[in-house]
């Protein structure tokens, strides 16, 4: 969501004072209203924040792309194995995609309705766009820079040859043109365009042929032939000496990979006489389309959200054309085919090296060569957990104190057992959960079905509009709908992106409550990709709080105060800055403060604001920063104490994290919220404390400070918006957080 705009009206910046009150204008982005209950809990706590001083602040668009920058680097970085840098490339691709089809979409809707002045007093949305093309096109071009001269020759000399068509000897033609007419072949559609038949649809992000053909009667044609995306985009042609073993596991899209292979496109352009008898080829032109796919769903007229999500899904391939990469030898009269019948403006169309779908290339990390892969990391069971007898439960564990995750170093499985051993124990009597992104055949979906065959009684969350995974969501509504479980979709007009899943057991005469809360979500393949942080707990208050919010969720509710629980859109903005300005006080008042937040993303300007309040009190602000930053660090009179590092390494930093020194009784919050404005207005999110002492001091010695100390994987933000690797010194201890924490683990020493 994008800040409103506010008139200056005056308001003059001072370099010890930011003001802290004034109204909220009516808030509008992309032409939706946010929903009432949003702008509420904005009107609380927002201000007449100084927009007329935008060199305060980091453009949102901007920083992301600085993000994919990172991950490029982490692709160039030679000490990083073969294929894992592949796999970073592929990442950069994929990121890409996803920034045209929702970030790049955005603004051309602002563009296309008339939208002139900037509504964050940075850029208007032409300038923007303006600024993003310069930037993306350079990141594309180094991007297949990076993969052209040094990771296929780097390949090659191990064996892993990514070829050519012109470049094959005879035997490895045979062996592509055979795959061509066996598999390829029967699955391909070539459709014309002619006065009797349209234009055909282009499908987002899908890789094409332009081709021009010649009829016998000397007649120029037009067709346009898609590359199938349910194989893999890598043809093999032959096996060479010490060929590789492919493993069940190492077949991609049903297709195994060999040593020798070669570009799908430049096998079926060389083939498309097959498709064409009779006609003559003059010339093949590769294309890639990205669309807008950033739905809106109209939820105030839905009769059913389930119904309207389905259809919006199916619209989304339909969306305008917000990208078309051409290969760079495309001329003009062919280009301007496509530009005309996709409506597209030259503005939107990148000139480059094949390949142009640069995300297919995680096709080939699929390769079985573990040899170019980082080591198998296989995550622990937490020691508190591993069961010493049949009768030492999961339950029986939480009871004796709370358990603290670290994914993907510990592993995802207790949670697994958590809701097993919830649906075989007689004494369990009702199950509830949110799923925001569960995955394909998810382990957790089938612990939960499991539980209502069991007779148990279970609550789900699903939410339907968790971007680009709404098929997978109404797909698990649906199977948990059919077995009888209490399936809700949401609330209007917010997401539900917080992570909490509560067994109620019989005890006795009583019921107890047993939670597991998280910073991710509950999706058993991520878990073992990113790094998260959860929690069990059967602590009384945090399961009254637990209780009251699902009835939050799955019934009505006016209830704005929590016992222990932070929560968003109610109160989470207003108890978050509480605790920043309790941290501001005791550095005013002469005690130890500090601030360490880590987080995906840091965007809110009120937010921002009070930590460049904390920064000119005097308090020390660390900041981990995945991806998005539009704080400016090292401002002086400004953010002279803050420092933002950003961690991109083998593993998606994902974790939510804030640490308060509060006069040296340290406070620790984990939970699913970034400091967003579409996290902290526009979602359900949960904030939780971690109250045990020992957890207190795991979280912060041995994970936040453990990154702030990294010298392998870091960067640096500069006061513009740049990074800088963080180099260690000479003779300075080289440390790689993610790295320490799996040797820890290997070790089984503490987290």
């Amino acid at each position: 969501m994008r800040e409103p705009q506010r008139g200056a009206g005056g308001t003059r910046y001072r370099k010890s004072h930011m003001p802290h009150s004034g109204k909220s204008s009516g808030r509008r982005t992309r032409g939706r209203v946010l929903s009432p209950a949003a702008v509420a809990s904005v009107a609380t706590t927002d201000s007449s924040f100084p927009v007329s001083y935008p060199e305060l602040f980091i453009d949102r668009e901007l920083s992301l792309l600085r993000f994919q920058r990172r991950v490029l680097e982490e692709a160039m970085d030679e000490r990083n194995p073969l294929l894992e840098r592949l796999k970073f490339l592929a990442i950069v691709g994929s990121n890409l995609n996803e920034f045209f089809m929702v970030r790049v979409a955005g603004l051309m809707d602002q563009v296309d309705a008339g939208v002139i002045a900037s509504p964050d007093g940075l850029h208007s949305p032409q300038q923007l766009l303006h600024e993003i093309r310069a930037e993306v096109y350079a990141i594309m071009k180094e991007s297949r820079d990076v993969l052209i001269n040094s990771l296929l020759p780097s390949l090659a000399a191990q064996g892993v040859q990514v070829l050519r068509y012109e470049a094959l000897d005879h035997q490895q033609r045979a062996a592509a043109d055979k795959y061509f007419r066996e598999i390829i072949f029967p699955i391909l559609t070539p459709l014309a365009f002619d006065p009797g038949r349209p234009f055909p649809h282009i499908s987002n992000l899908s890789l094409n042929l332009a081709v021009l053909i010649q009829d016998r009667k000397k007649v120029q044609r037009f067709a346009r032939l898609k590359i199938p995306d349910t194989i893999s985009h890598f043809v093999p042609v032959g096996m060479s000496e010490g060929a590789l073993k492919i493993s069940g596991t190492a077949k991609i899209r049903g297709t195994a990979m060999s040593n020798d292979v070669v570009w799908i496109d430049e096998v079926v352009a060389t083939n498309l006489p097959t498709l064409f008898p009779g006609m003559k080829i003059l010339s093949v032109y590769s294309f890639h389309v990205t669309r807008d796919a950033d739905m809106e769903i109209q939820e105030l007229e839905a009769s059913d959200l389930l119904e309207t999500v389905e259809q919006s899904v199916r619209q989304r391939r339909f969306g305008n054309v917000v990208r078309l990469q051409v290969n760079e030898e495309m001329p003009a009269d062919v280009l301007n085919i496509l530009l005309n019948n996709l409506e597209v403006e030259p503005e939107a169309v990148y000139h480059l090296k094949s390949p142009l779908g640069l995300s297919r290339m995680m096709d080939l990390y699929g390769l079985d060569r573990p040899d170019l892969k980082e080591p198998v990391y296989v995550p622990r069971i937490p020691a508190p957990l591993l069961r010493k007898s049949e009768d030492d439960d999961i339950f029986a564990v939480i009871r004796r104190g709370d358990v603290l995750l670290h994914h993907p170093f510990d592993s995802f499985q207790p949670l697994i057992e958590f809701l097993r051993q919830a649906a075989s124990d007689p004494q369990v009597q009702a199950i509830k959960m949110t799923l925001y992104r569960v995955g394909r055949n998810s382990p957790v979906v089938e612990a939960l079905l499991e539980a209502i065959e069991q007779g148990k009684q279970v609550a789900v969350l699903v939410e339907l509009k968790a971007r680009f995974d709404e098929e997978s969501n109404i797909e698990w509504a649906r199977a948990l709908e059919r077995q009888g479980v209490h399936v809700v979709y949401g609330l209007l007009g917010l997401k539900i992106h917080t992570k909490l899943a509560m067994v109620v057991r019989r005890e006795g005469k009583t019921m107890r409550r047993y939670m597991h809360m998280g910073t991710g979500n509950y999706n058993a393949v991520t878990a073992h990709l990113y790094t998260d942080l959860g929690i069990f707990t059967c602590d009384r208050e945090i399961g009254e709080d637990v209780t009251d919010l699902f009835n939050y969720l799955t019934g009505y509710s006016e209830k704005k105060d929590y016992r222990k629980l932070l929560v968003a859109p109610i109160d989470l903005r207003r108890r978050i800055a509480l605790l920043i300005e309790r941290e501001i006080a005791h550095q005013r008042a002469g005690r130890p403060a500090r601030l360490i937040f880590k987080v995906n993303g840091l965007v809110d300007r009120q937010m921002i604001r009070l930590l460049y309040d904390a920064s000119e009190a005097g308090v020390q602000v660390d900041l981990l920063v995945r991806g998005v930053c539009c704080l400016r660090p090292g401002l002086p009179g400004v953010s002279e104490n803050i420092r933002v590092v950003s961690i991109v390494g083998r593993f998606l930093e994902h974790s939510r994290v804030f640490f308060f020194e509060n006069g040296g009784a340290h406070e620790v919050y984990m939970g699913s919220a970034d400091l967003m404005p579409r996290n902290l207005n526009e979602r359900v999110e949960t904030v939780f404390p971690v109250e045990d002492p020992e957890l207190v001091r795991t979280v912060r010695e041995d994970i936040l400070e453990l990154y702030l100390r990294d010298n392998a994987k870091a960067r640096r933000m500069h006061s513009d918006g740049s990074y800088e690797r963080v180099v260690a010194a000479p003779g300075e201890e080289l440390v790689n957080a993610q790295e320490r924490l799996m040797v820890r683990t290997r070790k089984g020493g503490a987290r």
